[in-house]
Protein backbone atom coordinates (compact mmCIF):
# COMPACT_ATOMS: atom_id res chain seq x y z
CA UNK A 1 0.00 0.00 0.00
CA UNK A 2 1.51 3.49 -0.73
CA UNK A 3 1.49 4.70 2.44
CA UNK A 4 -1.65 5.07 5.25
CA UNK A 5 -3.63 8.02 6.35
CA UNK A 6 -4.97 7.98 10.16
CA UNK A 7 -8.09 9.62 10.44
CA UNK A 8 -8.71 11.47 13.93
CA UNK A 9 -10.46 8.70 15.41
CA UNK A 10 -12.85 8.91 19.05
CA UNK A 11 -12.38 7.38 21.63
CA UNK A 12 -14.13 3.82 21.29
CA UNK A 13 -14.21 4.05 17.33
CA UNK A 14 -14.05 0.27 16.46
CA UNK A 15 -10.62 -0.80 14.26
CA UNK A 16 -10.82 -4.09 12.32
CA UNK A 17 -9.01 -6.64 11.86
CA UNK A 18 -9.54 -9.37 9.11
CA UNK A 19 -7.34 -12.42 8.40
CA UNK A 20 -7.66 -15.04 5.58
CA UNK A 21 -11.10 -14.34 5.57
CA UNK A 22 -13.10 -16.52 2.94
CA UNK A 23 -16.84 -16.55 2.10
CA UNK A 24 -18.73 -19.68 0.12
CA UNK A 25 -21.80 -19.82 -1.32
CA UNK A 26 -22.00 -23.33 -2.40
CA UNK A 27 -19.75 -23.16 -5.44
CA UNK A 28 -16.51 -20.77 -6.17
CA UNK A 29 -15.18 -18.15 -3.01
CA UNK A 30 -16.81 -15.28 -3.76
CA UNK A 31 -13.62 -13.88 -0.99
CA UNK A 32 -10.87 -15.94 -1.37
CA UNK A 33 -8.23 -15.25 1.72
CA UNK A 34 -8.28 -11.50 2.66
CA UNK A 35 -6.01 -10.12 4.75
CA UNK A 36 -7.24 -6.03 5.68
CA UNK A 37 -6.82 -4.35 8.53
CA UNK A 38 -8.89 -1.03 8.86
CA UNK A 39 -7.44 1.71 12.20
CA UNK A 40 -10.22 2.98 14.02
CA UNK A 41 -11.45 6.73 12.59
CA UNK A 42 -10.35 5.16 9.26
CA UNK A 43 -12.68 5.99 6.12
CA UNK A 44 -11.95 2.98 3.88
CA UNK A 45 -14.10 3.01 0.26
CA UNK A 46 -14.26 -0.55 -1.87
CA UNK A 47 -14.89 -0.46 -5.14
CA UNK A 48 -14.93 -3.01 -8.10
CA UNK A 49 -16.39 -4.49 -10.87
CA UNK A 50 -20.16 -6.50 -10.10
CA UNK A 51 -19.51 -9.60 -8.55
CA UNK A 52 -16.09 -9.24 -7.13
CA UNK A 53 -17.08 -9.51 -3.52
CA UNK A 54 -17.81 -5.91 -2.75
CA UNK A 55 -21.21 -6.62 -0.54
CA UNK A 56 -20.56 -9.95 1.05
CA UNK A 57 -17.40 -8.37 2.71
CA UNK A 58 -19.70 -5.73 3.39
CA UNK A 59 -21.78 -7.85 5.09
CA UNK A 60 -19.46 -9.99 7.09
CA UNK A 61 -17.97 -6.79 8.79
CA UNK A 62 -21.26 -5.70 9.80
CA UNK A 63 -21.91 -9.22 10.78
CA UNK A 64 -25.14 -10.14 8.70
CA UNK A 65 -22.85 -13.32 6.92
CA UNK A 66 -20.58 -15.46 9.09
CA UNK A 67 -16.67 -16.41 7.14
CA UNK A 68 -16.73 -19.57 5.65
CA UNK A 69 -13.08 -19.26 7.07
CA UNK A 70 -10.71 -16.92 8.47
CA UNK A 71 -11.66 -14.16 11.10
CA UNK A 72 -12.81 -11.08 11.80
CA UNK A 73 -12.90 -8.95 15.07
CA UNK A 74 -13.81 -5.69 15.42
CA UNK A 75 -11.76 -3.70 18.70
CA UNK A 76 -11.64 -0.38 20.84
CA UNK A 77 -8.61 -0.53 21.98
CA UNK A 78 -8.30 -4.23 23.76
CA UNK A 79 -12.39 -4.00 23.99
CA UNK A 80 -13.46 -6.79 21.46
CA UNK A 81 -16.62 -5.38 20.00
CA UNK A 82 -20.12 -7.16 18.93
CA UNK A 83 -21.20 -6.37 15.38
CA UNK A 84 -24.81 -5.87 16.60
CA UNK A 85 -23.80 -3.32 19.69
CA UNK A 86 -20.78 -1.51 17.67
CA UNK A 87 -21.85 -1.37 13.49
CA UNK A 88 -24.80 0.78 12.03
CA UNK A 89 -25.77 0.58 8.18
CA UNK A 90 -26.80 2.56 5.23
CA UNK A 91 -28.30 1.27 2.35
CA UNK A 92 -29.05 2.21 -1.16
CA UNK A 93 -32.61 1.90 -0.31
CA UNK A 94 -33.81 4.65 2.71
CA UNK A 95 -35.86 2.01 3.71
CA UNK A 96 -38.18 4.69 5.87
CA UNK A 97 -41.53 3.62 7.47
CA UNK A 98 -44.62 5.08 6.05
CA UNK A 99 -46.51 5.34 8.82
CA UNK A 100 -44.18 6.56 11.37
CA UNK A 101 -43.01 10.75 11.59
CA UNK A 102 -39.29 11.71 10.55
CA UNK A 103 -38.17 11.34 13.78
CA UNK A 104 -39.85 8.53 14.79
CA UNK A 105 -37.60 6.86 11.99
CA UNK A 106 -34.79 8.19 13.45
CA UNK A 107 -35.92 6.45 16.79
CA UNK A 108 -35.62 3.28 14.75
CA UNK A 109 -31.82 3.37 15.19
CA UNK A 110 -32.39 3.32 19.44
CA UNK A 111 -32.66 0.63 21.50
CA UNK A 112 -36.09 -0.87 22.79
CA UNK A 113 -35.37 0.31 26.15
CA UNK A 114 -34.29 3.85 25.44
CA UNK A 115 -36.33 6.29 27.98
CA UNK A 116 -39.00 7.90 25.76
CA UNK A 117 -37.84 11.77 26.44
CA UNK A 118 -33.99 10.23 25.52
CA UNK A 119 -34.96 8.96 22.58
CA UNK A 120 -36.77 11.92 21.37
CA UNK A 121 -34.07 14.49 22.86
CA UNK A 122 -31.23 12.07 20.31
CA UNK A 123 -33.67 11.80 17.31
CA UNK A 124 -34.19 15.76 17.21
CA UNK A 125 -30.18 15.97 17.60
CA UNK A 126 -29.38 13.52 15.11
CA UNK A 127 -32.21 15.17 12.62
CA UNK A 128 -30.23 18.69 13.40
CA UNK A 129 -26.51 16.53 12.77
CA UNK A 130 -28.05 16.22 9.13
CA UNK A 131 -29.80 19.68 8.61
CA UNK A 132 -33.82 18.31 9.00
CA UNK A 133 -34.33 19.42 12.81
CA UNK A 134 -37.64 21.30 11.25
CA UNK A 135 -39.20 18.74 9.89
CA UNK A 136 -39.21 15.82 12.23
CA UNK A 137 -43.24 16.20 12.78
CA UNK A 138 -43.50 15.42 9.13
CA UNK A 139 -44.25 11.97 7.10
CA UNK A 140 -41.61 10.70 4.82
CA UNK A 141 -43.79 10.93 1.84
CA UNK A 142 -43.29 14.74 1.73
CA UNK A 143 -39.59 14.23 1.41
CA UNK A 144 -36.98 14.24 -1.51
CA UNK A 145 -35.05 11.46 -2.33
CA UNK A 146 -31.76 13.16 -0.90
CA UNK A 147 -33.66 14.19 1.95
CA UNK A 148 -35.30 10.48 3.05
CA UNK A 149 -31.46 9.63 2.78
CA UNK A 150 -30.51 12.40 5.18
CA UNK A 151 -33.24 10.49 7.48
CA UNK A 152 -31.72 7.28 6.70
CA UNK A 153 -27.89 8.48 7.70
CA UNK A 154 -29.48 10.18 10.97
CA UNK A 155 -31.18 6.75 12.01
CA UNK A 156 -27.78 5.22 11.42
CA UNK A 157 -26.27 8.20 13.47
CA UNK A 158 -28.66 8.25 16.59
CA UNK A 159 -27.29 5.16 18.57
CA UNK A 160 -23.46 6.99 18.01
CA UNK A 161 -21.70 3.66 16.13
CA UNK A 162 -18.51 3.15 16.63
CA UNK A 163 -17.91 1.55 12.94
CA UNK A 164 -20.65 2.40 9.85
CA UNK A 165 -21.36 1.27 7.33
CA UNK A 166 -22.55 2.24 3.76
CA UNK A 167 -23.57 0.12 0.95
CA UNK A 168 -24.01 2.09 -2.24
CA UNK A 169 -26.85 4.59 -0.17
CA UNK A 170 -25.91 7.40 -2.41
CA UNK A 171 -26.22 5.41 -5.81
CA UNK A 172 -30.20 6.46 -6.88
CA UNK A 173 -29.93 9.90 -6.22
CA UNK A 174 -29.00 12.62 -9.49
CA UNK A 175 -25.84 14.30 -9.33
CA UNK A 176 -26.23 17.12 -7.48
CA UNK A 177 -28.33 15.86 -4.80
CA UNK A 178 -25.47 12.96 -4.53
CA UNK A 179 -22.53 15.38 -4.48
CA UNK A 180 -24.41 17.43 -1.31
CA UNK A 181 -24.96 13.85 0.36
CA UNK A 182 -21.09 13.11 -0.08
CA UNK A 183 -20.41 16.48 1.27
CA UNK A 184 -22.66 15.56 4.44
CA UNK A 185 -21.48 12.08 5.14
CA UNK A 186 -17.75 13.68 4.84
CA UNK A 187 -18.82 15.78 7.68
CA UNK A 188 -20.39 13.66 10.35
CA UNK A 189 -17.61 11.62 10.02
CA UNK A 190 -15.34 14.28 10.28
CA UNK A 191 -17.19 15.47 13.34
CA UNK A 192 -18.15 12.10 14.62
CA UNK A 193 -14.65 10.18 14.24
CA UNK A 194 -16.27 7.09 13.92
CA UNK A 195 -14.86 4.64 11.45
CA UNK A 196 -16.32 4.45 7.83
CA UNK A 197 -16.38 1.66 5.11
CA UNK A 198 -18.27 2.60 2.16
CA UNK A 199 -18.96 0.44 -1.13
CA UNK A 200 -19.69 2.37 -4.08
CA UNK A 201 -19.32 1.67 -7.95
CA UNK A 202 -18.17 5.19 -8.13
CA UNK A 203 -14.18 5.61 -8.15
CA UNK A 204 -14.92 9.43 -8.31
CA UNK A 205 -16.97 8.53 -5.26
CA UNK A 206 -14.06 6.90 -2.92
CA UNK A 207 -11.14 9.06 -3.66
CA UNK A 208 -13.17 12.00 -2.62
CA UNK A 209 -14.46 10.56 0.39
CA UNK A 210 -11.97 8.03 1.77
CA UNK A 211 -8.67 8.02 3.19
CA UNK A 212 -8.01 4.59 1.54
CA UNK A 213 -9.58 2.78 -1.18
CA UNK A 214 -9.56 -1.18 -1.75
CA UNK A 215 -9.57 -2.71 -5.07
CA UNK A 216 -11.14 -5.71 -4.84
CA UNK A 217 -10.76 -8.66 -7.94
CA UNK A 218 -12.27 -11.83 -8.10
CA UNK A 219 -12.36 -11.66 -4.04
CA UNK A 220 -8.77 -10.84 -3.50
CA UNK A 221 -7.53 -7.39 -2.50
CA UNK A 222 -5.85 -6.34 -5.88
CA UNK A 223 -5.02 -2.47 -5.07
CA UNK A 224 -4.71 -0.77 -1.86
CA UNK A 225 -4.12 3.07 -1.94
CA UNK A 226 -3.66 5.06 0.72
CA UNK A 227 -5.54 9.22 -0.26
CA UNK A 228 -3.45 11.58 1.44
CA UNK A 229 -4.75 14.88 0.51
CA UNK A 230 -5.79 17.09 2.88
CA UNK A 231 -9.66 18.02 3.44
CA UNK A 232 -12.04 19.72 2.53
CA UNK A 233 -11.06 18.22 -1.03
CA UNK A 234 -11.95 19.98 -4.10
CA UNK A 235 -13.74 18.35 -7.18
CA UNK A 236 -11.77 19.00 -10.25
CA UNK A 237 -8.24 18.97 -7.86
CA UNK A 238 -5.70 17.18 -10.44
CA UNK A 239 -4.49 15.45 -7.07
CA UNK A 240 -8.27 13.79 -6.81
CA UNK A 241 -8.25 12.99 -10.71
CA UNK A 242 -4.45 11.21 -10.73
CA UNK A 243 -5.58 8.80 -7.86
CA UNK A 244 -9.06 8.19 -10.06
CA UNK A 245 -6.77 7.58 -13.01
CA UNK A 246 -4.81 5.03 -11.33
CA UNK A 247 -7.58 3.25 -9.52
CA UNK A 248 -9.96 3.27 -13.24
CA UNK A 249 -6.41 1.77 -15.01
CA UNK A 250 -6.12 -0.39 -12.35
CA UNK A 251 -9.75 -1.90 -12.14
CA UNK A 252 -10.00 -1.95 -16.45
CA UNK A 253 -6.47 -3.91 -16.58
CA UNK A 254 -8.96 -6.47 -14.74
CA UNK A 255 -11.31 -7.07 -17.76
CA UNK A 256 -8.27 -7.74 -19.96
Amino acid sequence: MDGMVQAPARAGAAAVGIRGLRKDFGGPSVLQGIDLDIPAGQFLAVVGRSGCGKSTLLRLIAGLDRPSAGTLALQAGPERLAPEAAVRLMFQEPRLLPWSSIRGNVEVGLARDTPAALREARAQAALAEVGLADRAAEWPSVLSGGQKQRVALARALVSRPRLLVLDEPLGALDALTRIGMQALVEEVWRAEGFTAVLVTHDVGEAVALADRVILLERGRVAMDLAIDLPRPRRRGDAALAGFEARILERLLAGER
